[in-house]
This record gives C-alpha cells, structure tokens and sequence, in this order.
C-alpha cells in the first residue's frame, strides 16, 4: 500500500526543519547505504549525531506521533529515527535500489524491521525539477513528488528510486517503521476497513453495524498484531 499523509508537519514545523537543515553539516549519503544500494547513491546526508539532525528529529517524530492517519496507516512499532537528506547538484540522485530488511541504530544498537519507507517531503516540489521518489508496487509504477510537509509511506520490499535533480536541491526526511502487523496486504485490509468504519458513523452515527464492524476491525488487530 502506498499512502500519502498530507500536512504531515505545519507550516511552523515545516520552517523551523529547513532552518535547521541549513546550518547542518552534510555528508555522503552512502554512510547509511547497503552493498547493492551504496554504488547507485549519490546524495548527502546530514550526520545523524548532529545537533541539527536531533533538533529536527525531535519535530518530525512529535507530529508523527499526534497524526492518526499515520497511526492508522504505519501501525507503528518500532520507528527508526528519522534522517535527512538533499538531492542537488552533483549529488542529485538515487539509483534503483531495496532497503536493508533490517536497520541497526548506531548509537543504541536498536534493531528495526523495515516493513514500511518513509519520505517525508520538505522542499516545495515547484522549487526543484526532477527528483520524483519512483516505486514499483503491484500495481505498476508509481512516480511521487508530494508537496513539502507531505509524507508518503511504502511497502519496504518495493524496488524504489530518486530521479535526477536537474535544478533547485530536494530535502527531505527518510525513515523506516516496524509494524506491528508485518505483512502489507493485512495492514491494507486494515486500513481500508477503519477509513470505511469512520466513514459510515460520520454518515450515521454509532449504530449496532458500525458497533459489529469496528469489532470485526479489532479481531483482526488482535489476530495479526505483534506488540
């Protein structure tokens, strides 16, 4: 399933991570690459121990935690930290690539199942040509180039891609989430589910088949969840 959270971060929120990006240091982005990936990527990143890095970190992670679509959506686990990264330049592209199944936090050794990718958009998408995030899902293609303070979430097993920045620099916030229900098709279900239960008690109101369905929504968390 790919989602797309809209405003994931306000207006405020939104200015206060550019300030900090732009007095952050940058660095190679293929310290955090895979064997397959590290030859395809050629971005920069900023270092996740900079003060900058944890600033920003701290914003991200505080509107995602208040944002129920991405609760609903992600049923997070575990989330990997986010970190930062800018396409421009010479360093303006990701080439086809799959995540590591598994990320490893540097500074507490914290595991984490990459069942979901994360791109959390920052720049405005009229400030930069190119660098459209490509998937590949079930259903073909798919070319994501979302307004800044939008976040789109993936299935980790997707062959994924950052297209060429051919002017202007695109920053942006990359993650990955443990899900407490690991397999795409049941947090799809899931998802689908909840957003028609939602739907039919702002038609009806609360009544004994919405009742019957938010149950039937909750069995299944039950059944697939993994806490």
């Amino acid at each position: 399933m790919l989602l797309r959270i809209t405003a994931a971060l306000n207006a405020d929120e939104l200015a206060h991570v550019r300030a900090l990006l732009a007095r952050a240091p940058w660095a190679d982005g293929k310290v955090t690459a895979g064997d397959q990936s590290g030859p395809v990527k050629n971005n920069t990143q900023v270092p996740e121990s900079a003060p900058e890095a944890e600033q920003a970190r701290l914003i991200v992670s505080t509107a995602l935690a208040r944002n129920p679509m991405f609760v609903t959506g992600a049923l997070p686990k575990k989330v990997y930290p986010p970190l930062f990264n800018r396409y421009g330049g010479a360093a303006n592209a990701f080439g086809d690539h799959i995540d590591n199944a598994v990320r490893t936090h540097a500074a507490t050794a914290r595991h984490v199942r990459t069942d979901i990718s994360c791109t959390l958009f920052l720049s405005d998408p009229a400030s930069y040509d190119g660098g459209e995030l490509v998937v590949q899902d079930t259903y073909g293609e798919q070319r994501v180039k979302f307004d800044a303070g939008d976040l789109v979430l993936y299935p980790g097993t997707s062959v994924h891609r950052v297209e060429p920045v051919t002017r202007g620099e695109r920053l942006a916030s990359f993650f990955w989430i443990e899900s407490m229900v690991r397999r795409d098709d049941q947090r799809r279900l899931l998802y689908d589910l909840d957003m028609a239960i939602l739907a039919l008690r702002g038609e009806h109101g609360d009544n004994a088949q919405t009742v019957q369905l938010t149950g039937c929504y909750h069995n299944l968390l039950r059944m697939w969840a993994d806490t």
